[in-house]
C-alpha cells in the first residue's frame, strides 16, 4: 500500500502563490508517476498536472499552463505542484495521486489517493 499525505493549502488572494507537498510513504515502488488533481463541489475531479519518475514526461491543464508547476524529489518521496497567479477559479480541492504508470495517471485511473488539502483563492 501507499499512503499519500498533503500539505500546503490554505487562503491566498488573486495574485498569490501556494506550493504544494505530497509527501508518499509505503510501497513508494508504486510511485512512479504522480498528480495533481482537483475537484469543486458538482464538478468531476480534473486532472491538474501529472510528472514521470524521472520528470521527462509532464502534463498541464490549460487552464494552468504558464502559472503552475509539477516537480518531484524521488529521494524524498514528494511530489511539488508550485502554484503562481492563483484565480479565483482555482479554488478546489486538490488531490495528489499516484501510480505505477503515467497512463493511469493521465487517464485518472490512479490507484493511490490522498485526502486532499483545499485551496481557497479570493478576489
Amino acid at each position: 500500500q501507499v499512503q499519500l499525505v498533503e500539505s500546503g493549502g490554505g487562503l491566498v488572494q488573486a495574485g498569490g502563490s501556494l506550493r504544494l507537498s505530497c509527501a508518499a510513504s509505503g510501497r513508494t515502488a508504486s510511485t512512479s508517476a504522480m498528480g495533481w488533481f482537483r475537484q469543486v463541489p458538482g464538478k468531476e475531479r480534473e486532472l491538474v498536472a501529472a510528472i514521470s519518475w524521472g520528470g521527462y514526461s509532464s502534463y498541464y491543464a490549460d487552464s494552468v499552463k504558464g502559472r503552475f508547476t509539477i516537480s518531484r524529489d524521488n529521494a524524498k518521496n514528494t511530489v511539488y505542484l508550485q502554484m503562481n497567479s492563483l484565480k479565483p477559479e482555482d479554488t478546489a480541492v486538490y488531490y495528489c495521486a499516484a501510480d505505477s504508470t503515467y497512463s493511469a495517471i493521465k487517464n485518472s485511473r490512479a490507484a493511490f489517493w490522498g485526502q486532499g488539502t483545499q485551496v481557497t483563492v479570493s478576489s
